[in-house]
Formats: C-alpha cells, sequence, structure tokens
C-alpha cells in the first residue's frame, strides 16, 4: 500500500506540459478544482474528465499512476460514497430494515465518487510533471505580493516544497523500517485494533528519529552553501511565459465557461 503512494513524486520529460511555466501549472490545477466543484450536471463533469485525459495523454505519464495514486484514498472515497447513498432523500430504490437507498443517493454517490478521483488525479499531475525546484520558485513568485506586508514568501514556498518532496522519502523509510521488523517476527496485520495500534510503535519512533535527523541533514547542507534565504538570490532558470502558456490558459477559461453553459443548458440526465 505504502509503495502506491504516489504524491509528491516527478517524472522527468519533454512534453508539452513539463515545459509549461509552472505559475501557469498551479493556477491550471486550481482553476480545475474550481471547475470540478462548478459542475453539478453529469455532463460537466465528464468535460472535467476529458480535460484530465487529455493532460496525461499529452504528459505521456502513464495512466496507471492514476489507479496507484488512488489505492491508498480508496476508503475515503467509498465512505463519502456510503454517506451520500444512504443519507439523502429522493425515490426510494432499496429498502432494508431501517436503511433506504434512494436515485438521489446513487446518483449523488456516483457523481462526488467521480469527482473525488479526478481531483486527486488533476492535483497529482501537478507534481508528475514539475521539479521541485521549479514549483518552490512558481509558489514564491505567486506569493510574491504578501511580501509588503512582511510575510516570508520564499521561506514558506521552500517549506511547502520540502515538504512535499519529502513525502516518497519518508514512505520509502516506512516501507524498509516495516520489512525490518517483519523480518524481526513483529504483525502489523492480525490482532485487535488495539494491537495493531500499539505494533506501530516499533515504526513510528525510528521514523521520527530518522525523520529529524534527514532534516538536520538537510539544514547543515544548507548552511554549508551559505543558504541565508531568498533575500540577494538569483536563480539558475528564470520563469518566463510563452505562447503555449496562454494557450493552455485558454483553453481551461474555455472548459470553465463550457461547464458554466452546461450547468445552465443541458438538461440534467444520469
Amino acid at each position: 500500500m505504502l509503495r502506491d503512494i504516489t504524491i509528491g513524486q516527478y517524472f522527468p520529460g519533454k512534453s508539452v506540459i513539463h515545459r509549461l511555466d509552472s505559475r501557469v501549472k498551479i493556477l491550471l490545477v486550481m482553476a480545475y478544482i474550481i471547475m470540478l466543484f462548478l459542475a453539478d450536471n453529469p455532463l460537466g463533469l465528464l468535460l472535467g474528465i476529458l480535460f484530465l485525459i487529455l493532460g496525461y495523454g499529452i504528459s505521456r505519464i502513464s495512466y496507471k499512476l492514476i489507479l496507484r495514486s488512488l489505492k491508498p484514498v480508496v476508503p475515503i472515497i467509498l465512505f463519502t460514497a456510503v454517506l451520500n447513498m444512504l443519507f439523502m432523500d429522493g425515490r426510494p430504490v432499496l429498502r432494508v430494515w431501517i436503511i433506504t437507498v434512494t436515485y438521489e443517493g446513487i446518483r449523488m454517490a456516483v457523481f462526488m465518487a467521480v469527482r473525488i478521483i479526478c481531483l486527486i488525479a488533476g492535483t497529482s499531475l501537478l507534481t508528475y510533471t514539475t521539479s521541485p525546484i521549479a514549483l518552490t520558485d512558481a509558489i514564491e513568485r505567486l506569493l510574491s505580493p504578501l511580501k509588503t506586508l512582511h510575510v516570508p514568501v520564499h521561506e514558506l514556498a521552500m517549506m511547502m516544497t520540502i515538504a512535499l518532496r519529502f513525502i516518497p522519502t519518508l514512505i520509502e523509510e516506512t516501507d524498509k523500517i516495516m520489512a525490518a521488523q517483519k523480518a524481526r517476527g513483529a504483525d502489523f496485520e492480525t490482532g485487535r485494533l488495539m494491537q495493531r495500534a500499539k505494533a506501530l510503535v516499533p515504526i513510528l519512533i525510528p521514523l521520527f528519529v530518522s525523520a529529524f535527523r534527514r532534516a538536520d541533514e538537510l539544514a547543515l547542507a544548507m548552511e554549508c552553501r551559505c543558504y541565508h534565504g531568498g533575500e540577494g538570490r538569483t536563480r539558475m532558470k528564470q520563469l518566463h511565459l510563452r505562447y503555449y502558456d496562454f494557450v493552455a490558459c485558454g483553453f481551461m477559461l474555455c472548459c470553465i465557461a463550457g461547464t458554466i453553459l452546461i450547468n445552465y443548458c443541458a438538461p440534467v440526465v444520469f
């Protein structure tokens, strides 16, 4: 299960999605999230699905990564779907004791499950196609107006990116610790809930020690390279908008406009 968590991983490539300005990609992801929540019609949600398929196709990122990234959140998706299915009023489809399943509940459950899947897959595409350094520069540039309020923008962007980048590292470290504990006879899969929770203690303590050690090594490496924050810092790669960045923004605006138009004009069929 831990190996299926792909958040924070970067897959280098030369596609148009990889070459987009990192600031534009962050704005596109935010706009895509807005588009998903604006869609209250299955046809509008279908537009979001097609946009996602097009994005993965252009970036040449394997669609199998979507399934891998969704495995850890399957319980959340199922829990959300069941809640919508059981607590939605409407035309009854099935009655079992005090439980009533309605047509509107089933419709909303499927709708919300697909929306969450698109949300996770769409946001994952940002980290798949953007390097941590480019992500840091983009967040800093987008938050630069806050510098007038004396907000440490560069430090915040650096912390956010380092935290995101270290997720795969900590997952790999957890996997190694679990394998080592299993080799020593530890059992994490049987027993009651409290027994399983107690069995995680031998994992959490070495993991915290390893995380603090890595943080200390990173801080020492940054100090040895005379890192003192963003003041007076130059960048090897400057961010520049190109024509395909404007094309991508225009295409996203058209998709959002199409979603709004579908909400008002298209009949609700499901």
